[in-house]
């Protein structure tokens, strides 16, 4: 065997690939012409050793961790292993069940970095000590190669399927738009990303997720400057037209709605339309430089915008069945599971149980029928939240049965906000009676709110329509 020629073949195949994955498959197909072996090139990208190039194996595994076979072991420690007999080390991963030795050497970039390995299996016999020295040569020109193309690196269409499952796993709207503007920013290469959402007042900014670099800091506050007015025409100009985004032609001016962007600096500017017009937004996807982002980068975005519209809803869906499930249809106050919840963390001597029952409620339903109890409900929630303090908590636990949990300082406060709660009754033409109860150290919840109930029944029996506490 000649391995010279083998190093020569390979030195003159390397110039002439273009990208990383054409330089190591033509790596592996030069040594595949001079041995028989099963020949892998696997490069760490993202964490994992991938098989970018291989040949002679009915499979392979397209990914291993850096620290999984013999492979991970010369990645990890930087050192080459000839194995005369792979049945002795149990770090060989089994790629055919034929394979007797195998060389494996690492692949570093001209600093000495480590970026990959290549690999070489045999069936029988072979000149293990000549093919480590010529595989290490053929490996340290092949490292120098790859990084003159710009290093290991994943496709942009890995990098967008990386993040949508990111995105469908995150579990709250923030980690979603965190995610969603970082894999904006990957996939783009631009410098910054953001999202303009619709809300209750018309179009907003998300709030960053990161600290923002130089250009988003701009670009917030000259859309912060422009007004509403402004976020909502470029909201409608990408739902009206669809994704827009520069050529990179200089001298040329921009539309109205793009006015405010090109003060904070804006040369490039990708604007995917999200969602439907009236609730979705914009993902906007911004750089400094003028360049002219080519057709598949936009189209990536377009995937990417639509599925983080896609991850958003269904967040949001989730979370209004969340609320649905924690809250009274009827009245929308929170109901008996937030109330158990919420009274596990009483504070002795400081949190009060305001038991609350609708005087004479039976009859209404009895007289006019459970619709007009319905809204007698409807009208007594508004009433009594309404004379709550900020931060004083309303809670339907059955029928006509209410709870307040509120925070005091001393029992007479309590007693001073149940007044006010039948007070409010009265003026919609209703009356309440209202036990109040503190909790005692060491006394379990419940307990607490049995003598707010036994107070509450006090008031019954007394004539309804007034307060009693609890004794100490």
């Amino acid at each position: 065997m000649d391995h010279q020629q083998v190093i020569r073949d390979v030195t003159v195949r390397l110039p002439m690939a273009s990208t990383v994955a054409e330089v190591c498959q033509a790596t592996v197909d030069a040594l595949a012409r001079y041995t028989p072996a099963t020949i892998a090139v696997l490069l760490h990208v993202n964490g994992r050793l991938r098989c970018v190039a291989a040949t002679g194996s009915w499979q392979v595994f397209a990914t291993v961790a850096p620290d999984a076979g013999i492979v991970g072991r010369v990645f990890t420690g930087g050192r080459s292993a000839v194995v005369p007999d792979i049945s002795t080390d149990p770090d060989h991963i089994p790629v055919r069940p034929d394979v007797t030795a195998e060389v494996c050497v690492p692949i570093c970039d001209p600093a000495g970095r480590r970026i990959g390995v290549l690999d070489v299996q045999w069936t029988g016999p072979a000149e293990l000590a000549a093919w480590r020295a010529t595989a290490e040569r053929v490996a340290g020109r092949l490292g120098a190669r790859i990084m003159a193309l710009g290093g290991p690196a994943e496709s942009r269409s890995e990098k967008l399927l990386r993040h949508a499952a990111a995105m469908t796993a995150a579990t709250t709207e923030w980690d979603l738009l965190a995610t969603a503007t970082r894999a904006a920013r990957d996939v783009s290469a631009l410098d910054t990303a953001m999202l303009l959402l619709s809300g209750r007042s018309g179009p907003q900014l998300s709030e960053p997720t990161a600290t923002p670099g130089e250009l988003e800091t701009r670009i917030r506050a000259e859309l912060a400057e422009a007004g509403p007015q402004a976020l909502r025409a470029i909201v409608a100009r990408a739902h009206r037209y669809g994704t827009g985004h520069t050529l990179g032609e200089a001298g040329h001016p921009p539309t109205e709605e793009h006015d405010p962007l090109v003060r904070a600096g804006v040369r490039t500017l990708v604007a995917v339309p999200l969602g439907s017009p009236d609730g979705g937004g914009v993902l906007l996807v911004a750089g400094e430089r003028l360049l002219r982002p080519d057709p598949r980068t936009v189209n990536l975005l377009e995937l990417l915008a639509g599925q983080a519209w896609t991850c958003l809803d269904r967040l949001r869906t989730l979370d209004r069945l969340r609320e649905q499930a924690s809250s009274d249809p009827l009245t929308g106050l929170r109901h008996t599971g937030p109330f158990g919840q919420r009274i596990a963390t009483a504070t002795p001597g400081r949190t009060a149980l305001l038991a609350i029952d609708v005087d004479g409620f039976k009859t209404v339903n009895d007289t006019y029928g459970h619709q007009a109890g319905d809204r007698v409900l409807v009208g007594l929630a508004r009433a009594l939240e309404g004379a709550l303090r900020q931060g004083d908590e309303l809670y339907r636990i059955g029928g006509d049965e209410f709870v307040a949990v509120i925070e005091v300082s001393r029992p007479e406060e309590a007693v001073r906000v149940a007044e006010r709660l039948t007070e409010a009754a009265r003026r919609i033409g209703r009356t309440i009676s209202v036990g109040v109860a503190l909790p005692r150290p060491g006394e379990s919840p419940e307990l607490t709110l049995r003598r707010a109930d036994q107070a509450l029944y006090a008031v019954k029996r007394q004539g309804r329509d007034g307060v009693r506490l609890s004794a100490a």
